[in-house]
């Protein structure tokens, strides 16, 4: 069987890498954040939280970036809240928003509820304009069990939209082939998902960028401009201000990743070769 990488067009030997941007519309300073990473940066997807509070806005700067929904349910921070778009009694916590953990909305989450929710993120990110690109799971929450799983895997086949899976190292972990069962239905994937120690340096980058492996590796940043908002909702800002920095204001990095044989791609190749087959 051809590798994802050739499925896409390129030899089973490139080093392709995607560079997520998360939380598009969870504040204004995150929705500026990453689109300026996709536009005036290295960013090349990203990943929208429809039920948050600036999803909206984000729509209307939407300009058919390569943007896929981040399915959305959990709201994690103390005083910052959001909830689900549809009546979804059991994913709503005694604080008026989604379950700050991934194991109260495992414990209490009615499973049709989660099935309803999620579709309707995803057509509510229709209706408002965006071209999907892929789909993403908040807190791997739909990752990690298998009933929820179910669900996340059954949208990517009916929308013939990639995923974003563990790594292969980390499948183990999870007690069930969540690989296996997506690439038995046709869905596409990044071949490693990967996350830096935070807050992310040039110099750190440029060390995981020199150890990327042949085939397609995902890492997911959080790039925000720094306002009294985003200091106000999260303890980490700073590193998301790092995040925009590094892909943003760095304007030789492009260069340097292309003197060392890295690719750059978004999720959408994966999309059309996924629609295609």
């Amino acid at each position: 069987m051809p590798t994802v990488a050739e499925r896409i067009d390129h030899p089973p030997e490139a080093r392709l890498l995607i560079l997520n941007c998360a939380d598009l519309g969870l504040c204004h300073a995150a929705t500026v954040g990453v689109y300026e990473s996709l536009r005036d940066g290295i960013g090349t997807s990203a990943s929208l939280t429809v039920p948050a509070p600036w999803a909206r806005e984000s729509a209307s700067r939407f300009r058919g970036d390569d943007v896929g929904v981040c399915l959305t349910l959990n709201a994690e921070h103390e005083r910052y809240r959001w909830g689900p778009i549809t009546q979804a009694p059991s994913l709503l916590d005694g604080d008026g928003g989604f379950p700050r953990t991934v194991s109260d909305l495992w414990d209490h989450g009615d499973i049709d509820e989660v099935r309803r929710e999620c579709r309707a993120q995803l057509e509510r990110a229709v209706l408002w304009g965006f071209d999907i690109s892929h789909l993403d799971t908040h807190l791997d929450a739909l990752v990690l069990r298998p009933e929820f799983f179910d669900v996340y895997l059954e949208l990517a086949v009916d929308f013939g939209l990639p995923m974003r899976l563990l790594s292969a190292e980390h499948e183990p972990q999870v007690g069930f082939p969540v690989r296996q069962l997506a690439a038995d239905e046709g869905v596409l994937f990044a071949d490693r998902f990967a996350t830096l120690t935070e807050p992310v340096s040039r110099h750190g980058f440029l060390e995981f960028v020199a150890g990327l492996e042949p085939g397609i590796t995902e890492l997911t940043l959080h790039p925000a401009i720094d306002t009294p908002e985003l200091r106000a909702i999260t303890a980490d800002w700073k590193e998301r201000v790092a995040d925009h920095i590094l892909l943003v204001d760095d304007r030789g990095l492009g260069q340097v990743l292309a003197d060392q044989g890295v690719t750059l791609i978004g999720y959408r190749p994966l999309r059309d070769a996924m629609r295609r087959a």
